[in-house]
């Protein structure tokens, strides 16, 4: 880590801003009632003894709001790719036509609407804990400061810095809150 406050914060600030990302990638995995490409493109397929995301191996299109085509690059991979969105979990059921697949999407139950909110939950309360231990690096940075033979830096610079850490966790924490605010909102609208 760095020597001066500002490098402190700027550090704490960037690895807080990669949990937010990190987060908002989750989210566009968690499917709601309208078909789109992201709901599938992260699942990882056995391609050749390789663990591949579908994105690198087939073009995903949206022909209805309730469908998904996936056109492999590679044809050879259509069953292997069949049995990888089968397995993820997702309740998708894949329809081989020939050197493509079509994935039907259905309408979420109120039961599973409840299970994926619960799992935005759990995912943004994740991210929080990440961006708690992101303050507590930052805040450790900042006191090591008080320690440093090359430079000294005065308590109330470490004391401010602390402050401003805080600040910066406050924020990302809001964005968080809005983002599993939002995804919640998406997946219980009809």
């Amino acid at each position: 880590m760095s020597n001066t406050p500002d490098d402190i914060l700027l550090e704490t600030e960037d690895h807080m801003d990669k949990s937010v990302k990190y987060l908002e990638a989750e989210f566009r995995g968690v499917r709601t009632g309208r078909a789109t490409a992201s709901l599938i493109e992260m699942v990882k397929v056995d391609y050749y003894g390789s663990m591949t995301e579908l994105k690198s191996l087939a073009a995903i299109s949206v022909p209805e709001s309730t469908q998904l085509l996936v056109k492999p690059f590679d044809v050879g991979a259509v069953s292997a790719i069949k049995q990888a969105i089968e397995q993820a979990g997702m309740g998708f059921n894949p329809i081989s036509e020939g050197k493509q697949l079509r994935v039907m999407v259905p309408a979420l139950s109120a039961e599973r609407r409840k299970q994926l909110s619960a799992h935005v939950k759990k995912l943004g309360e994740e991210q929080k804990v990440a961006l708690r231990n992101v303050r507590r690096d930052g805040n450790k940075h900042a006191d090591a400061l008080k320690n440093n033979p090359a430079k000294h830096f005065a308590e109330d610079d470490i004391e401010n810095l602390k402050e401003e850490i805080q600040q910066l966790l406050k924020k990302f924490e809001t964005k968080i809150d809005q983002l599993v605010e939002s995804k919640t909102k998406e997946l219980n609208t009809i």
